[in-house]
């Protein structure tokens, strides 16, 4: 009998196979990842074709239907999906993304575990929350996710989809993931690196071809001074090729100054100056040395040393290059050749040198020739006004005709002086207006009754309108009293019959006077030489209408001074029209104060006086004059109106006649007062109880300038503008000696 052992050993193969199974996964995982890690796909840096290969293989070895690569968007608010590979189609596609917002649990567990294998993904609280919109739609029942970490940052998630019935992740897949995710890691750095190195390598072209092709020269010099590299335009302004120029000494072509060394070194240092600390050299650095070192750069112009032997002016800005540790490796220097600029430069100072002597002689000549004219018209107007006033004895009606005609030549020599003055004072910039409020019914009373003789002689109609809410303007007084009388002497000169008028309206902008006239008009072809100085419109007019056309050019000029301007309408035959325009400017506290000073500067004719009142008599007057007509004229006039006068022509006896007189008024010649001593006798005499008292009355030839108040001020009470006119005199008589 034969005995037959048998045993049940199904299981014992099932395990061997299971366990054949798990062991040829294993091998099949790890043959992907050498594979992987082989492959050349990861060198060349191309993100989108290493994702390809890695969902490709992951889906083949780990048998799942889909396989896909998910990156967070910069917010981190969601993750978009980079790739998807699916097996069935064989295809990739990107672009789906999922929300943190709308799956908050599954966003969580990315943050908090190595990977998510979820078996049943529908149910897993991990995963359950994308049943309905993502899983339940694909088909995916199980999933098993290794979220991608960067330089210990949560950047993404590697996603491999099973559709079909539940499968159960194994230790080894879940660690496969995570190596795939790693992968994911390692191509994200590589294509990184890439962009890094691509940019670097872009940029370095860019700086080369700037290098080789700019029109600046470029020397990259180390910090022994030596010349590592130039540019061509370096070698065309220093004459040498870029093989000669290499290793030499960089200051052998440059001029250097004083200082230029310490400029090196504190840039070198990186020390920021200020004005209270003192750089590591030891050296209290220039205002301008500071603004150099503070800007990380030198900036200077020096001159560099041609082959030929000639000096090229050139503009040189130097920086430090750091090395990667931060410390200084190279000095760069861009060199710019402006030698045709400083040429024109040169040339530019030369002729402003000359324009400037030019203006120095203007000034000077006009200024002598204001003295020089008004010394002998301050005779000629005085004794025909004296003549006039019959004061030495009567005349006949023939000499009263030749005095008017003298003293009215006299007034038009005069204004012409006044005009060629204002017009140059000016146009050198040196005009200073004093802005007040001012009521504009007085400013046109005063112009139409200048002009208002004028008008009645030839038979014209003078009128004026005020068309105003308030009556006020914002202007010099004696500037705007100047330009509404050139413009109605204008009018009233070429008007041989009609009338002229005088309107004046509030514009939004400020306010306008308009002249208006019914005389010659001006053809519009000419309009363009109104404003020129000494321009007259054609040679009939200069025969037939005197002047030197001054008034309208500077009436202009004033007007634009104030911000303001002159334009005119006109038909030829018909009349004109011309409109000043003077703004509303904001007036500061101290220029109302100022603005309302009364102008004492105008001059009044002795036919607009009325008789003077009396005259106090039995008053003693020192008379402090150079010029000897000027001071017969006035020691004439005072004589006979009953003063006691005492003339001396120069300072030094000043002080003594004063003691010996004392005066009741005292006229002091204005240009003896330029001496810085008389000045200060005058300041002493002011300090005496028994003088401080004395009326003092400056004598000039123009009105004093805002400067030349202040030297006066404590040591003057008033002024007076040569030619001194009977009016001015007797108006300070009556003020100081009443």
């Amino acid at each position: 009998m034969q005995v037959v052992s048998a045993r049940d050993i199904t299981e014992h193969k099932q395990a061997q196979e299971a366990l054949q199974i798990r062991e040829n996964s294993r091998r099949k995982q790890s043959q992907t990842l050498v594979q992987l890690a082989r492959s050349k796909t990861f060198q060349l840096g191309n993100l989108n074709a290493v994702l390809r290969e890695i969902t490709e293989t992951a889906a083949r070895t780990l048998l799942v239907k889909r396989v896909g690569v998910w990156l967070y968007n910069e917010g981190r608010s969601k993750i978009e999906c980079i790739d998807l590979y699916d097996v069935n189609t064989k295809e990739h596609s990107f672009g789906n993304s999922l929300s943190q917002k709308n799956y908050p649990a599954y966003f969580q567990a990315l943050e908090e575990e190595r990977t998510i294998a979820a078996d049943d993904a529908r149910n897993d609280t991990r995963t359950q929350e994308l049943s309905e919109s993502y899983l339940s739609v694909l088909g995916i029942t199980s999933l098993l996710d290794a979220p991608i970490w960067l330089e210990g940052r949560l950047v993404g998630v590697v996603c491999h989809e099973h559709i079909g019935e539940g499968r159960q992740w194994t230790l080894e897949e879940e660690t496969f993931a995570g190596s795939i995710a790693d992968f994911v890691t390692l191509a994200i750095e590589a294509s990184e690196r890439n962009v890094v190195q691509e940019a670097l390598r872009h940029s370095e072209a860019q700086f080369r071809a700037i290098f080789e092709r700019s029109s600046i020269g470029i020397g990259l010099i180390d910090m022994k001074a030596q010349i590592v590299d130039t540019n061509p335009a370096l070698c065309e302004i220093l004459g040498y090729s870029r093989e000669y120029l290499s290793g030499k000494s960089f200051t052998d072509y440059i001029s250097t100054q004083k200082g230029d060394l310490k400029l090196y070194k504190q840039l070198v240092s990186g020390i920021r100056t200020n004005s209270g600390k003192t750089s590591s050299f030891g050296f209290q650095p220039s205002e301008l040395q500071k603004q150099l070192v503070d800007k990380h750069r030198i900036e200077m112009e020096r001159r560099c040393l041609h082959q030929n032997g000639s000096l090229v002016w050139t503009h040189i800005s130097v920086s430090v290059i750091p090395d990667t540790n931060g410390e200084p490796e190279f000095f760069l220097a861009m060199i710019e050749d402006i030698t045709e600029r400083k040429e024109t430069e040169l040339k530019l100072r030369a002729s402003q040198e000359a324009a400037e002597a030019a203006s120095r002689a203007k000034s000077e000549f006009l200024a002598t020739m204001s003295h020089e004219l008004r010394t002998p018209l301050n005779a000629i107007m005085g004794l025909s006004e004296l003549l006039q006033q019959e004061i030495v004895g009567s005349l006949n009606e023939k000499q009263n005709e030749y005095v008017s005609c003298i003293y009215s030549s006299g007034e038009h020599l005069l204004a012409l002086i006044n005009d060629i003055l204002d017009l140059s004072k000016v146009e050198a910039g040196k005009e200073e207006l004093l802005l007040s409020p001012l009521p504009v019914s007085d400013l046109c009373n005063y112009a139409m009754w200048t002009v208002r003789d004028r008008a009645l002689e030839k038979g014209l109609e003078l009128t004026c309108k005020i068309d105003l809410e308030e009556d006020i303007c914002i202007a010099d007084e004696r500037r705007i009293k100047q330009m509404l009388l050139n413009l109605l002497t204008n009018a009233i000169k070429f008007t041989p019959d009609g009338q002229v008028s005088l309107v004046v309206k509030k514009v939004p902008q400020g306010t306008t006077f308009t002249v208006s006239d019914t005389g010659i008009g001006i053809d519009s072809s000419q309009f363009q030489f109104l404003f020129e100085p000494f321009k007259q419109l054609d040679s009939r007019l200069n025969r037939q209408y005197e002047g030197t056309g001054l008034g309208l050019a500077l009436t202009r000029k004033l007007a634009r001074l104030h911000g303001g301007d002159v334009t005119v309408t006109s038909i030829l035959g018909e009349g004109s029209q011309f409109t000043l325009f003077l703004p509303n400017p904001v007036l500061s506290p101290a220029g109302e104060d100022e603005g309302l000073e009364e102008d004492k500067g105008e001059n009044f004719t002795l036919s607009s006086l009325s008789s003077s009142p009396a005259i106090p008599k039995n008053k003693t007057i020192l008379l402090v004059e150079k010029e000897e007509k000027t001071a017969t004229v006035l020691q004439d006039y005072l004589h006979t109106i009953g003063y006691k006068v005492k003339w001396i022509d120069n300072e030094k006896e000043f002080f003594k006649q004063v003691q010996n007189l004392q005066p009741d008024l005292v006229f002091f010649d204005f240009q003896l007062i330029r001496d810085v001593s008389i000045l200060n006798l005058l300041n002493i005499l002011r300090q005496d109880p028994a003088w401080g008292n004395t009326p003092i009355v400056m004598m000039t030839f123009s009105e004093p300038l805002e400067d030349e108040m202040t030297m006066l001020q404590g040591s003057a009470n008033d002024y007076l503008v040569k030619p001194i006119r009977t009016v001015q005199l007797e108006s300070l008589l009556m003020r100081y000696l009443s």
